[in-house]
């Protein structure tokens, strides 16, 4: 069976011109000491927005780690596909994010119900997991709300898988089922009884992304207490822990974490709590390369930073229509946007520190980085031009996304010097 490695990331490439700097940045981690697999993902939804197929991000995982001599394993994830969507994805793709998100609090048939409670009630009254101090008191109308609320999920997580395992065969790819892109978080509880259900609907799941309480923004660092997020993910990886032992899950089974990108200050905590325990980790970074692209390109100067201000002025002009396929996952103040006049008159310094997430920088604007996060739909529309812009910057823009992929995010979650 396919096996993802106990640390990996998910690095996404929507125009397909920076994986090599990702995965440079991958290498370099090695040569610390710090083995990550790399996983090119990208969504169904940004193929449609920029009218590429799913067969491209193969070919271009292949081709970088060809070029740069990477012989280690590398999968290419069908991210957050569900049944109406898997198809076009199964021949190019060995790693399959599948997304219940929409099936939660649809009910599953009564009998399929009845039989779940049945089967889960030993677990009713003083439920001790190891790791986790207090035991959590479950009752026999909690577990039957959870079925209520997350059966019918697991069921569409199996006809997905299925769908996918008649064509690539047994063992041939990695799953992942997320449930994060809800507006509710799922309780410890919730959780120990969800991968009960993955257990017996026998998905031989190996990464699972649950919601955490707090806000994870599209590029932007973590809105909510750090301290509770931590307490929350440290009795999520001890249920996963138990639950691996309990219901014959993978024994590799680890936590996701999606819209991972940027959330800096909850790294330390992910951090420590993972070697604490000696667990792995999924971190998704999708979106960071398309910013530090623009990054790049302002940095370049000339045509290209004339060409990102093109961008930004289009995207104020159109910041609703953007920002709706979003809504859950941004907040953007709009008052607090620069306006056109204002931004035209910017330097290639004063644009790439607006959008460049470092802490403390006195012109980093969250709200201008998290519409510029959804633009890329408008970089699409005028693909020819903005390609041969990457190409003609390659050098500076390669060295962004490899700075922000290695420095700010490698570097802070598994605290390399």
């Amino acid at each position: 069976m396919k096996k993802l490695g106990k640390y990996s990331i998910g690095m996404g490439d929507r125009f397909g011109h920076q994986g090599e700097a990702q995965l440079n940045a991958i290498i370099e981690a090695g040569k610390k000491g710090v083995e990550i697999t790399p996983v090119w993902n990208k969504s169904n939804r940004e193929h449609v927005t920029i009218g590429t197929e799913p067969s491209d991000v193969r070919k271009e995982a292949d081709a970088v780690t060809k070029k740069t001599g990477y012989k280690k394993p590398y999968f290419v994830d069908a991210d957050h596909i569900n049944f109406d969507t898997v198809d076009r994805f199964i021949e190019s793709s060995d790693f399959f994010t599948i997304d219940v998100a929409s099936y939660i609090g649809k009910k599953a048939e009564e009998k399929e119900i009845k039989e779940f409670v049945a089967g889960a009630e030993k677990y009713a009254g003083e439920l001790k997991i190891p790791g986790i101090k207090k035991p959590f008191n479950v009752t026999k109308k909690q577990i039957n709300e959870t079925a209520e609320k997350y059966l019918f999920a697991a069921i569409k997580a199996w006809d997905i898988f299925r769908k996918i395992e008649k064509v690539k065969g047994k063992g041939n790819f990695i799953t992942e089922v997320s449930m994060d892109e809800v507006p509710q978080p799922q309780t410890p509880v919730e959780l120990f009884f969800i991968l009960k259900m993955l257990g017996e609907e026998n998905i031989p799941v190996q990464t699972i992304a649950p919601k955490f309480s707090g806000r994870f923004n599209k590029g932007v660092d973590y809105v909510g207490d750090p301290e509770k997020f931590a307490e929350e993910f440290e009795s999520d990886l001890m249920v996963i822990d138990f639950a691996i032992k309990e219901f014959g899950l993978p024994e590799n089974l680890k936590m996701s974490i999606h819209s991972g990108s940027d959330k800096f200050a909850i790294y330390p905590f992910i951090g420590s709590i993972i070697k604490k325990h000696d667990k792995g980790i999924h971190l998704k970074t999708a979106g960071t390369t398309w910013l530090e692209e623009v990054i790049g390109l302002a940095v370049s100067g000339g045509k290209a930073l004339e060409f990102v201000k093109e961008i930004y002025a289009k995207s104020l002009e159109k910041t609703e229509e953007l920002c709706a396929p979003y809504a859950d996952v941004i907040d953007i103040n709009i008052s607090k946007l620069p306006k056109k006049s204002e931004v035209s008159a910017w330097d290639s310094k004063k644009f790439a520190e607006s959008l460049r997430n470092v802490p403390g920088n006195k012109n980093y604007n969250p709200n201008m980085r998290q519409l510029i996060h959804v633009g890329y739909k408008l970089a699409a529309q005028r693909m020819d031009e903005y390609i041969k812009l990457l190409e003609a910057n390659e050098k500076t823009v390669a060295g962004c996304v490899y700075e922000n992929m290695y420095d700010r995010h490698i570097c802070r979650l598994f605290n390399i010097k």
